[in-house]
């Protein structure tokens, strides 16, 4: 765990969107303790903005706080899950709704562009550089909606999404997958067929859906057999 951001940020906002990258990323592992004294030695703080950090991950649903055990990596749940993704399966469709109407020739270059720096990243097999391409991608759907409103909240899901995103890109075996799709949503968009762009969107969320789901219920067998006594 490394700082990578704007060194001019309060220190207590390094410390918040360092841990939240860790999260978000699968470093620090569901259900991981959060340990005041252990993060802020190897973050190199005192204790302080540790404490604020952790309560700040504690709103935005990344950390539970339990009496007695302190606080936790929350868990990837089917039900947080489902509540992130059925909200964002919707603005998804409607964005690319919007975008085959509004989108210029620059975005159409952009997204052509991001569409096959995506394809590169995947050749790469770097979860990281391909969930950064896929957000990436999917920004300049969002931005060429030209709405406002839409974007921002678009954004205030965008760190909720990205874990279940990263989840989903961690598993090889749908990148094949995720190029089809994202090649089909840039050719609707392309037409102006907004029908094929808003089902494909939708069925773009809905594959990430099933395969987190298949995930979770996996780890959930595994947790299950190694609680068992042998």
């Amino acid at each position: 765990m490394q700082n990578t951001l704007q060194p001019d940020l309060p220190l207590r906002d390094v410390v918040f969107y360092t841990l939240r990258q860790s999260i978000l990323t699968g470093e620090l592992k569901p259900g991981e303790r959060l340990m005041e004294i252990h993060l802020a030695d190897r973050l190199g703080v005192s204790r302080t903005p540790v404490r604020e950090a952790i309560r700040r991950l504690e709103l935005e649903g990344l950390v539970t706080m339990f009496p007695r055990r302190g606080a936790e990596v929350a868990q990837i749940t089917e039900k947080s899950m489902n509540d992130v993704l059925e909200v964002r399966r919707t603005l998804d469709a409607l964005c690319a709704e919007l975008a085959c109407d509004r989108i210029t020739e620059d975005g159409l270059a952009s997204l052509k562009q991001a569409c096959d720096n995506f394809e590169q990243c995947v050749a790469t097999k770097d979860a990281k550089k391909i969930a950064q391409a896929d957000v990436a991608l999917h920004d300049i759907i969002v931005e060429a909606t030209g709405n406002q409103r839409l974007i921002q909240l678009v954004n205030n899901l965008s760190e909720q999404m990205y874990r279940y995103r990263f989840e989903y890109i961690k598993d090889s075996s749908q990148h094949e997958t995720l190029v089809k799709e994202h090649r089909i949503i840039y050719q609707s968009i392309v037409d102006k067929d907004k029908d094929t762009a808003a089902s494909a969107a939708k069925t773009h969320i809905d594959n990430q859906k099933k395969a987190i789901i298949r995930q979770i219920r996996l780890e959930s067998q595994r947790n299950h057999k190694n609680s068992q006594p042998t």
